[in-house]
């Protein structure tokens, strides 16, 4: 078990390149990062799927967000990962790995993408991205996903990274825009010991 915590403290600070993307930490202290993530989070499509326990209004709900985010990085309990273009470095989106239990060696995966870059399969490729590290830099034995019902592009998503549909959860996750209400959600998750997928498909033609 001591080797398993072990393996699960990274540097709070993680960069991974690949599939077009670079994934890097968010910065808290930086204003174009607070911009994006309000974006992010106040989007009205990111709104639809999600209800945060703390829904961000404003840029001081941002900034606060992002340095909770990079405190759990330090402590080991959870990674984030700003998405970006590898070529221009645009910013595309967000990807973490949530709730990491070392013992059990589980996490869980969350990602949103801004509406300028759906379409093109960023959310595919930086799951790729995000779970191949989870698996080999975290030790990570199980990673696991879910999203509302109804919610088919996080489910074509996490079909093409390797995520079996595991079943559906009742009353898992927050209605949209209420914490006195609750709907299903379907679990997915993959193991270590899965086989890989393929590589995702090319930028111009992917998906979500």
């Amino acid at each position: 078990m001591a080797s398993a915590r072990k393996r699960t403290r990274f540097h709070p600070r993680p960069e991974l390149d690949g599939h077009g993307l670079h994934l890097g930490p968010w910065d808290p202290a930086s204003p174009a990062d607070v911009d994006v993530w309000l974006r992010g989070t106040t989007d009205p499509e990111f709104r639809r799927w999600n209800t945060p326990l703390r829904p961000v209004a404003d840029r001081a709900g941002a900034r606060e967000t992002l340095r909770v985010r990079a405190e759990q990085a330090a402590d080991g309990g959870a990674a984030s990962f700003r998405i970006a273009d590898a070529d221009t470095g645009t910013v595309l989106g967000h990807i973490a790995v949530n709730e990491i239990r070392p013992v059990l060696r589980v996490g869980r995966v969350g990602y949103w993408v801004l509406p300028e870059a759906r379409g093109r399969g960023v959310a595919t490729r930086a799951l790729l991205l995000a779970a191949h590290w989870a698996f080999t830099e975290l030790g990570l034995h199980r990673l696991e996903l879910d999203h509302a019902v109804g919610h088919e592009a996080s489910c074509r998503v996490a079909e093409r990274c390797g995520f079996r549909y595991e079943g559906t959860m009742r009353g898992a996750v927050f209605a949209a825009d209420r914490h006195d209400a609750f709907r299903d959600a379907h679990l997915h998750a993959r193991l270590a010991t899965d086989p890989a997928p393929g590589p995702p498909a090319a930028t111009a033609t992917a998906t979500p």
